[in-house]
């Protein structure tokens, strides 16, 4: 028997992989065999040179994964540049914060397009594909620890999360037979762009410390495990899962 852990051969595609939690993602895939395409509006060259360096192929699809994204083009470009599609991971989000008395539609219809919208209609195009090549694939959608909880100042985020983890559920329900495992990880608090605010508010940053068991924020290596099992063989009969990774924060 072989290692069930290995990615060899597989094509995973990463969206919002220039930085954050999308590159410690693509790197950790990358590690265990898969050939990486990383698709999103900035350019992921950072990310390229980590993949490299890893021993793995990379590729590039350049798209605005907000209103409209193209996902249908998005994944015809992922076949055209590396052959195939195994593996999606939809990391590419956005957050808006603002008082809920005081948040703008512009603002909550931004974040789900990004968030929720795009998500679910490139897994479609991405299933779609998996089924064509006929022989299964994985989804890995990037949750938050506001799929289990309310948060504040953050309503669309909030909202968007907490879909992603039932989308994550509906999807298992219907491709689960088809050969195609839909999971989720939902990271803690990481030290992320998306996060600058929460670490330079010191009161916040003291009360988020204190209750992570683990005594720190998240970085974005600590995402690589979890991804690499949802990923692999290892996982094939893990369907609709919602993963936290968080330091022991929904512990407490």
């Amino acid at each position: 028997m072989g290692n069930p852990f290995s990615l060899e051969g597989k094509v995973a595609v990463v969206t919002g992989a220039n930085t954050g939690l999308g590159q410690g993602l693509a790197l950790a895939l990358a590690e265990a065999g898969a050939v990486i395409v990383a698709v999103g509006r900035s350019d992921p060259a950072a990310t390229g040179d980590l993949v490299r360096r890893a021993g793995a192929a990379f590729h590039v699809v350049r798209a605005d994964l907000g209103p409209g994204a193209p996902v249908r083009q998005v994944v015809a470009d992922v076949v055209a540049a590396a052959g195939r599609l195994d593996i999606l991971v939809n990391n590419a989000g956005t957050i808006r914060r603002a008082e809920a008395l005081d948040f703008s539609e512009a603002d909550w219809d931004l974040v789900m397009d990004v968030n929720l919208k795009t998500p679910f209609f490139l897994a479609q195009a991405a299933a779609a594909r998996m089924l064509a090549q006929g022989q299964g694939g994985k989804i890995i959608n990037i949750a938050s620890m506001l799929s289990f909880q309310g948060g504040i100042r953050v309503a669309s985020y909030t909202a968007s999360k907490s879909g992603i983890a039932g989308l994550t559920k509906l999807l298992a329900n219907e491709w689960a037979a088809k050969g195609i495992n839909v999971n989720a990880i939902a990271p803690g608090y990481f030290e992320t762009n998306n996060t600058e605010a929460l670490r330079r508010d010191e009161q916040r940053n003291r009360d988020i410390l204190a209750r992570i068991p683990a005594g720190r924020w998240g970085q974005p290596s600590d995402l690589g495990g979890a991804a690499v099992f949802l990923a692999s063989p290892a996982a094939d009969y893990v369907h609709g899962a919602v993963i936290p990774v968080d330091g022991g924060w929904l512990a407490r």
